[in-house]
């Protein structure tokens, strides 16, 4: 027993194992636009959100892997001011080609524009952020929000 009377177990390493989701923000209003980006650019499939929340969340599933992107209203003024934030979620690839193929899909959004479209996204062959040995491929973008993505092998 430990001194606060609880029995001492070993807990197996690691601790953390994987990603549930990952929560966004956008601005109030916007819903909308993000369900379409989410769903028509990345792909990724609409899930339930608690009924009371409708008009506030928007969730998808991240393939088959459990993984998931939640979608907030900005609930504080303060969060809006950091215009280019780095804070990013990171979407692994399953191969060279799906990277561009992705790429690509983005790409052909931004140019065909509409409210849901990206703000931006790196031009096939580039990446905005450093490249380095251990992300040889990636690239990023910027959802209509604002949100900085990164998507990498």
């Amino acid at each position: 027993m430990s001194t606060n009377g609880t029995t001492n177990t070993q807990i197996p390493e690691p601790l953390i194992t994987g990603l549930a989701h990952v929560n966004l923000s956008i601005p109030p209003g916007t819903l909308d636009l993000a369900k379409s980006f989410y769903s028509t650019a990345l792909g990724l499939t609409p899930r339930p959100v608690p009924v009371a929340q409708t008009n506030e969340l928007a969730w998808f599933d991240i393939g088959s892997s459990g993984q998931q992107i939640h979608i907030s209203i900005q609930k504080h003024d303060q969060d809006t001011t950091v215009p280019n934030s780095s804070r990013h979620p990171c979407f692994r690839i399953g191969s060279p080609e799906a990277l561009i193929a992705l790429q690509k899909r983005i790409l052909q959004h931004l140019d065909a524009g509409g409210k849901d479209a990206p703000m931006a996204c790196d031009a096939v062959g580039k990446s905005s952020g450093p490249t380095t040995v251990e992300y040889p491929t990636r690239f990023f973008a910027r959802d209509f929000a604002g949100n900085r993505l990164e998507f990498s092998l």
